[in-house]
Order: C-alpha cells, then sequence, then structure tokens
C-alpha cells in the first residue's frame, strides 16, 4: 500500500461499520458481566464480543456469496479492531503478531465446539465448553447455563433474520 494513495474504499464498509457495531453493543451488555460472569477484563470482552461474532458467523455460513462476503468483512474488522486493541493495551509492534496468531487460535478453537454444540441444540455440550473457554479457572462464577441458553435462543433468533436484511447491515440480538 503508497503512502500517497488513498486506501481503496471497501463498497461494504458502510454496512460492515453497521454490522461490527451491534455485534459490539451485544458483546457489552452489562447482563453478562454483572450477572453471567463473564470477567469484565479485556480477556472476558473479548470472550464476549468473540462469542457473538461466533453467532454472527453461525447465522451467515452457507448463504449467498453476496453475504459470505460481507461476513468475511465483518470478520476481518474484528480482527483489525482487536489488532488496535492490543496495541492500546501496551504490546508492541514486535509482539503484536505472536498475540494476535494466540487470539485467532483460540477465536477458532471456540468456534467449531460452540457451532457443533448449536447444530446439535445440546445446551450441555454447550455449557462445558463456555466454561472451559470463559472461567476455566473458576467454573463456579460463569451461569454457564444462561449463558449457554442466550446463545441457543440467539442463533435461533438470529436465523429469522432475512438475508436482505443482513446485506443492509440489519441485524439485532436478543435481549438477554
Amino acid at each position: 500500500m503508497s503512502l500517497f494513495r488513498p486506501k481503496k474504499q471497501n463498497p461494504n464498509e458502510k454496512i460492515v461499520s453497521k454490522l461490527y457495531a451491534h455485534i459490539i453493543e451485544a458483546g457489552r451488555q452489562p447482563v453478562l458481566y454483572a450477572e453471567w460472569g463473564v470477567p469484565d477484563t479485556p480477556i472476558g470482552r473479548y470472550e464476549a464480543i468473540g462469542l457473538h461474532m461466533i453467532l454472527f458467523l453461525f447465522r451467515t455460513r452457507s448463504t449467498s456469496p453476496a453475504l459470505e462476503e460481507l461476513s468475511q468483512d465483518v470478520l476481518d474488522e474484528f480482527f483489525l479492531e482487536l489488532d488496535h486493541s492490543v496495541r492500546e493495551l501496551g504490546v508492541g509492534d514486535a509482539g503484536v503478531p505472536k498475540r494476535m496468531k494466540k487470539l485467532g487460535k483460540m477465536f477458532y478453537g471456540r468456534m467449531g465446539p460452540y457451532w457443533k454444540a448449536l447444530d446439535d441444540n445440546n445446551i450441555d455440550a454447550l455449557k462445558d465448553a463456555l466454561v472451559r473457554n470463559i472461567t476455566p479457572d473458576s467454573k463456579e462464577q460463569l451461569a454457564s447455563k444462561a449463558l449457554a441458553q442466550y446463545m441457543i435462543t440467539s442463533a435461533a433468533h438470529l436465523a429469522k433474520i432475512d438475508e436482505d436484511q443482513l446485506l443492509r447491515g440489519e441485524i439485532n440480538f436478543p435481549q438477554p
């Protein structure tokens, strides 16, 4: 990328920003932290936002090429913002790639078990995966049943959102 050429404009940029803002908003719902035990720490917020990103990707998988492209753009935005956050936390330029690789592995390592549990409508498997990933050191702290039920309800809710709505950036997550 040249320093003197303007950045290429992504035609989906406004829609991506709108969808990503809804995902962030859902991941910042106070009930997640105050009542359900998601740690209110940088890694806890990563888990909550990542969980909603995974729900969004679950909804947009195996869809039209346009929606698949849009969901990839939203995922790219997630990792770009994650990179910015890592830098803001004081990780130096040399350490960012290593940290991003670790966070990427964590994200994709969660997506498989979460999707499988959602596909199977298996609340117990989802509860186990949530505890293992979000609060591995204090299993009693996480209200895993409430969080797992929220994910199942959210997946069903998102499945009802029309593809054209998503392509316009219209998405909402249910209230916990």
